[in-house]
């Protein structure tokens, strides 16, 4: 609804009373100004709400019978209320179309009911006709390299209509003229970018490349097809294309090399990132001592990034104006007894669609001792907005950070602001994220597990705690020490998050899980056995098959 000029600065101005009651403790001040808003036709009161912010909009509802009315009667508010309250993306609206503003609302509560629930509609399953390796996931779609590291396959499940549970497997590839040492993909930004090895003779590295998802062409947006990595600092004769990490966000695109030979001798690890759609093609190189054992990256927003080694977190901004990197903030990991070490550490990808959203960063260590049967791993659930916080905190503390600057304790972060998980090493079906919701498959791998669903919304826990709503099958848990009875650690691990569980009925029998807005894809799999006899006369055998494919539930 546009508003008409003439009532455009009256409106601004009216706004900002309704803000001030809405945020007023002083009763008789609210009792004085509440009549005013009673003159003012519906439009024109929508018109001024909108103007609001969600919190000071929630807020006005208390103001009066009439604001909440006017409030509970306009979709457009209720829906604005309710992505703030579920942490939701909100999908683009379209007039007379399915993606109405009603109907966006009416199903995201659905969706949200069906998590809560443990409901799901699920489809029927699709043989992937490629077994899949080295494989990665972007908003639903799978991709893995094929024919000799010369070609990338993708596949993407679909309803085959809105009207049965049948499945269609879309399926597309892309070929090149070099083997590919690493690759990476966004659906969202319709990226695919490719490291390959540089021709002889040149003096860098490697070439990344920047190519469209769907179309056959380098990506329309990209400043340049392809830019130059390592270029003079490895020695090209010992390169080690196995050591790469490398993450999407938005406009950025970050690799990490480790143990890299430097031309000059020594070995170091390299993170270097690039601003893809940026014809100054901006790009900075860090170098690091690998001593530290630097482990991985992430991005948590366009010029926040997270580095870890296997001691701690080191928070770093992009700083534009010298292309380089700064250190900001330090956070130790939690100790470990001797002789006990942290020898993987990964992060949840930040997905670029995630970027004005708070959600949930999973950080993932595995540890390995003599002692050790087998090697756990232990995976810390942390709000990237609290990591986000606690840099002021650590400037508070001690200052500008730097390499020698010390570290915030485990102590005063970890316990109170994470909820740690101990479990099998090299478990692909744990710790799917997507907003404040986590999906994992509980239980031994190669078995049939049920999926177990986290919901860490602050929102929707204080309710739980208060009885508003149906509790349906969930349960909170909250408080308590954890501290693994293995002995590993020094100090207890985090247990200050409080979170609702929801365990399906059903079991599954999976390699590997991701999960959308409304929806789990496991990539199950089962053996196939058959007898064979080759020839009249001849012992007959049985044979093998092992067979995947996509196994989709949908919350909705």
């Amino acid at each position: 609804m546009e508003p008409c000029s003439t009532c455009m600065g009256f409106d601004n101005s009216f706004a900002f009373v309704v803000e001030s009651l809405a945020k007023s403790s002083n009763m008789s001040q609210v009792h004085q100004l509440t009549p005013l808003l009673l003159d003012f036709p519906v439009e024109i009161l929508l018109d001024i709400l909108g103007r609001l912010d969600v919190r000071d909009l929630v807020r006005a509802r208390r103001v009066c019978n009439h604001v909440r009315q006017a409030i509970d009667l306009s979709s457009e508010l209720l829906y604005s209320i309710d992505l703030e309250y579920f942490n939701a993306i909100p999908v683009p609206s379209t007039p007379g179309s399915d993606h109405s503003v009603p109907e966006l609302r009416k199903s995201l509560l659905q969706s949200e009911t069906a998590w809560q629930k443990a409901e799901y509609s699920q489809r029927d399953p699709i043989v992937l006709p490629h077994p899949p390796n080295m494989h990665q996931w972007s908003c639903g779609v799978l991709g893995f390299p094929a024919e000799n590291l010369q070609q990338m396959l993708f596949f993407q499940p679909q309803l085959a209509d809105g009207h049965s549970n049948a499945m269609v497997l879309r399926q597309w590839n892309c070929e090149f003229d070099s083997a590919v040492a690493h690759h990476q993909f966004s659906v969202a930004e319709d990226l695919m970018i490719l490291v390959v090895r540089a021709r002889s003779m040149e003096s860098h590295a490697y070439d990344v490349i920047f190519r469209s998802l769907s179309e056959d062409k380098a990506h329309p947006a990209a400043a340049f097809t392809s830019v130059k990595a390592l270029d003079s600092e490895a020695d090209l004769e010992l390169l080690n294309p196995s050591t790469l990490r490398s993450s999407i966000f938005g406009d950025y695109y970050g690799v990490m090399f480790r143990n890299v030979n430097k031309a000059n001798g020594g070995v170091a690890d390299f993170l270097q990132i690039w601003n893809w759609k940026s014809k100054d093609v901006f790009q900075c190189l860090e170098v690091f001592d690998p001593a530290r054992k630097t482990m991985n990256f992430s991005f948590l927003t366009n010029d926040k990034i997270l580095v870890v080694n296997t001691s701690e977190l080191l928070l770093y901004s992009l700083v534009h104006s010298s292309n380089s990197l700064q250190l900001t903030a330090k956070f130790a990991l939690p100790a470990l007894h001797s002789p006990f070490e942290y020898t993987c550490i990964g992060f949840s990808p930040v997905p670029s669609d995630a970027r004005a959203h708070n959600r949930m960063v999973a950080l993932s260590m595995d540890v390995s001792g003599e002692s050790l049967a087998k090697n756990p791993c232990f995976t810390s659930y942390i709000e990237r907005n609290t990591l986000l916080e606690l840099e002021s905190t650590y400037v508070v503390r001690y200052g500008t950070a730097n390499e020698d600057s010390p570290n915030l304790p485990w102590s005063s972060w970890g316990p109170n602001h994470t909820r740690s998980f101990e479990e099998s090493s090299f478990d692909p079906c744990k710790h799917s994220v997507f907003g404040f919701r986590c999906a994992s498959l509980v239980g031994e791998r190669n078995t049939q597990r049920p999926l177990c669903i986290r919901d860490f919304n602050p929102h929707r826990v204080v309710d739980f705690k208060a009885g508003n709503g149906t509790r349906w099958n969930q349960r909170l848990v909250e408080g308590g020490e954890i501290l693994p009875s293995s002995g590993l650690f020094l100090e207890p691990l985090g247990s200050g998050l409080p979170y609702l569980e929801t365990t399906t009925e059903e079991k599954f029998l999976s390699t590997d899980l991701t999960m959308e807005a409304n929806r789990v894809t496991l990539l199950s799999f089962e053996i196939m056995s058959s007898i064979r006899m080759p020839h009249v006369g001849e012992q007959s055998f049985v044979e093998h098959e092992l067979r995947q494919g996509f196994e989709v539930l949908d919350f909705e």
